[in-house]
């Protein structure tokens, strides 16, 4: 009886411990430990007293898992040790979308012929059909592709003052 209150004790424990622990494994072994009670109790007891053990091992296991995805997220401790922060940021620039066409940007990067562009406050992912643009040069949309802009070198009309 002794081993079967022990194994049952430990499995508690674990699968308590689970809650602060996470990954898996000790939820696990915890389980282990239980059903190591109900078999040590099936062979000392007889059907009778496995099915006790087994009914208890399940009525634990249940409790365990209630307390555990139900009421420990809706509280104050879980509340503390929760992240609510979210990222803003993003891993790729924006897909460029038609009204692009026609506008004007900066090259953030060199366009050899593929870089980066500034237009509009945005980056985009864009193609040179002119070959190299240096940064920092102002470029023109020409149209835009499924992933990426076209660009040119944008046209400068110079007014000198006399």
């Amino acid at each position: 009886m002794t081993l079967i209150l022990v194994l049952f004790a430990v499995g508690i424990l674990l699968l308590a411990l689970e809650v602060i622990v996470p990954g898996g494994v000790l939820g696990i072994v915890g389980g282990l430990s239980l059903l190591g009670g109900v078999l040590v109790a099936f062979d000392r007891f007889g059907p009778g007293g496995g099915a006790w053990a087994l009914a208890a091992g399940l009525v634990v296991t249940a409790v365990a898992l209630y307390l555990e995805f139900v009421l420990l997220p809706r509280s104050r401790l879980a509340r503390s040790l929760s992240m609510t922060a979210t990222v803003a940021g993003r891993s790729q620039p924006p897909v460029a979308d038609a009204s692009l066409a026609g506008r004007t940007g900066i090259a953030v990067t060199p366009l050899a012929p593929t870089g980066i562009v500034e237009c509009d406050g945005r980056r985009y992912e864009a193609f040179s059909r002119s070959g190299l643009i240096a940064a920092g040069a102002p470029v023109e949309v020409i149209a835009v592709e499924t992933f990426r802009i076209l660009v040119i070198p944008a046209r400068h009309t110079t007014t000198s003052s006399s």
